[in-house]
């Protein structure tokens, strides 16, 4: 008899999560294709003439299509194989560096920001996206989220910044904004090509630093993309390599992907120092022994690892759509030997190793302490590596060793036995097999 009753109890229960995935999926198709329809960009150039209109791509979040709308779609890959041709002659290059946060990211990023005239940098772009669907949606949804990040990012390659604009609040008017975020961080959307004049009164919280520009007009950094040789871009917010394939197999693009990772035990020692606010359980945990460390956080960080390792074991397959797009660095490589790996990062790219880089480099990893902070890129990089053992407490580092341990295994880290293990600097903790 309960059997007879549990079934349709069941089966009940599962249309409603499905029917709720659904919504969530609509309500973010819908955004991608309707919201802002009427300001959807018209290119201009400076002196007022039209510019070819781009179409914003959002048939991986549509509806199906219909007999005419997938003629139309054929008629279309033939026009962007014979783009693909073009672009390959030319040499253009677009590169994705992905990362989580605290790995890094931001100084291996410098490497592309500081490439000179011929590199359009973006950071970190998807902030805007995945900040409007967490407000509308209640929470990230995994698979929304990630067509989402696909489709943005496919537009910005092609140096077009109408998708991103949807997601950007308050809304640009006539493509304008004081809003990007860390625009300051990009030296391409600070350069005096798209430097409007700065107006009184426009308060923008990420402004360029070393010009007096007034808010972002985006159809100005639309055309200056356009113009460059090579772009670059760089995010922390994409959980899977898998969903990004599209990029790699669109024949406009040139994708090469840059996975970077850092040892799990530093990045949980570095994200308690930057966001000290969402880590509060972690530091009551280390400091009360009869504190238990809450369980939603421990599966958290597991499935922070396992999505980190699932993309990096699909990385070094590379399956027939990442054939020689694929590269993986470590932090600590970086960090230790930093005029190597740019240059062997740059030899993947296929893009020349410039002297503005160099120099940059040689700067930026002997920074004085007056220099350093946070969010600073200009750091004594080999004092980062070892500087999370000797503020992580012992047993932190078990848990991560025990929920992590599999991701720490691919990358070459070594496991710590005892806590004079832990603080013996004399002690590596890298294997050299990168």
């Amino acid at each position: 008899m309960r059997i007879k009753y549990a079934i349709p109890i069941v089966f009940f229960v599962a249309l409603v999560i499905i029917e709720k995935e659904n919504n969530i999926i609509s309500r973010v198709s819908d955004k991608l294709a309707l919201k802002q329809t009427p300001q959807a960009p018209i290119h201009t150039s400076r002196s007022g003439n039209a510019l070819p209109k781009r179409n914003v791509s959002v048939t991986s979040l549509g509806k199906p299509s219909s007999a005419f709308t997938l003629m139309k779609r054929h008629l279309e890959k033939y026009s962007e194989h014979q783009q693909a041709a073009a672009a390959v002659t030319n040499g253009r290059k677009d590169i994705l560096l992905l990362a989580t946060t605290r790995t890094g990211s931001s100084f291996v990023g410098e490497f592309f920001n500081q490439q000179g005239d011929n590199m359009f940098y973006l950071y970190e772009p998807l902030w805007h996206v995945e900040k409007m669907l967490t407000l509308e949606t209640g929470g990230t949804n995994a698979t929304a989220t990630a067509k989402a990040y696909c489709d943005v990012l496919r537009q910005l390659f092609l140096c077009d910044f109408s998708l991103l604009e949807r997601f950007i609040e308050p809304l640009p008017v006539d493509h304008i904004t004081a809003s990007l975020f860390r625009r300051e961080s990009s030296s391409s959307l600070c350069r005096e090509v798209v430097c409007s004049p700065f107006v009184k009164g426009v308060y923008e919280r990420y402004r360029c630093r070393n010009m007096r520009c007034g808010p972002l007009n985006l159809t100005m950094a639309s055309e200056s993309c356009l113009l460059k040789e090579h772009r670059a871009i760089k995010v922390v917010r994409v959980r899977q390599l898998e969903t990004l394939r599209p990029l790699a197999e669109d024949p406009r693009l040139d994708v090469k992907f840059i996975q970077l990772v850092r040892d799990p035990r530093a990045v949980l020692s570095s994200r308690m120092v930057a966001f000290p606010g969402k880590y509060k359980t972690w530091s009551n945990w280390f400091m009360n022994s009869d504190v238990l460390i809450d369980d939603n956080e421990v599966k958290k960080l597991k499935s922070n690892c396992d999505n980190i390792r699932m993309s990096v074991e699909l990385g070094l397959r590379q399956p027939v759509w990442l054939h020689d797009r694929y590269m993986l660095v470590r932090y600590e490589d970086v960090a230790r030997l930093p005029m190597k790996k740019a240059s062997e990062i740059y030899k993947f790219t296929g893009i020349p190793f410039t002297p503005q880089v160099n120099d940059w480099i040689l700067k930026s990893t002997q920074a004085s302490k007056e220099t350093r902070g946070i969010y600073s890129t200009q750091k004594n990089s080999a004092e980062q590596v070892e500087k999370w053992r000797f503020s992580l407490p012992f047993k932190a580092v078990q848990l991560v060793q025990k929920v992590c341990g599999s991701t720490l295994k691919l990358f070459g880290y070594k496991f710590v036995t005892s806590e004079e293990m832990l603080r013996d600097k004399s002690i590596s903790l890298i294997e050299d097999f990168l």
